[in-house]
């Protein structure tokens, strides 16, 4: 009887507990998509229009991302993007090629899609740490490696490359 009690206050307790979860992306107000989004959200209308012309119209590195690719292994990515931004709506399409292509497996990459106050509806965003869109945080091991943000230095390719060689690459906005 004494173990049931426990279970029960065990159970209820965690029951009771406030957690945060996450939120499918869907359209605000204002019509932009917010919450944590996939692929497939962008191949529908009204984003279909900005996503497929810029995923097809993008000309691949092939040389760099074959040099990125023994280099996805135990990387998750935390991305994080506006539609009603035109940095998001070239760098995302070109961001998702380059993953395919480099064979990474996008269940270890979470979309975040954001208001103009870079805001989801399920707090998804809170402590990355995020000022600009899109941001594209590297994940080692849980640990946070670098961060791509808004554009690139060299090429979308390449500042991957840097990023997951953890060779002191600095993003935009960092000099």
């Amino acid at each position: 009887m004494r173990t049931i009690a426990v279970l029960i206050f065990v159970l209820s307790m965690t029951a009771c507990k406030t957690t945060q979860h996450a939120v499918s992306a869907t359209p605000n107000k204002n019509g932009n998509l917010v919450g944590i989004a996939h692929k497939s959200d962008f191949e529908k209308a009204p984003y279909d229009t900005w996503f497929t012309k810029n995923y097809n119209s993008y000309s691949l590195d092939m040389e760099t991302i074959q040099q990125i690719k023994p280099l996805l292994k135990n990387i998750k990515i935390k991305a994080v993007m506006g539609t009603w931004c035109g940095d998001s709506r070239r760098e995302t399409p070109h961001f998702y090629k380059i993953l395919e292509a480099a064979g990474f497996d996008l269940k270890n990459l979470t979309l975040i899609t954001v208001d103009h106050d870079k805001l989801a509806p399920g707090n998804e965003q809170q402590g990355l740490g995020i000022e600009r869109v899109p941001t594209f945080i590297f994940y080692k091991n849980g640990k946070e490696i670098n961060r791509f943000v808004e554009y690139p230095r060299k090429t979308l390719e390449k500042d991957i490359l840097h990023i997951l060689l953890e060779n002191g690459y600095k993003h935009s906005y960092l000099d």
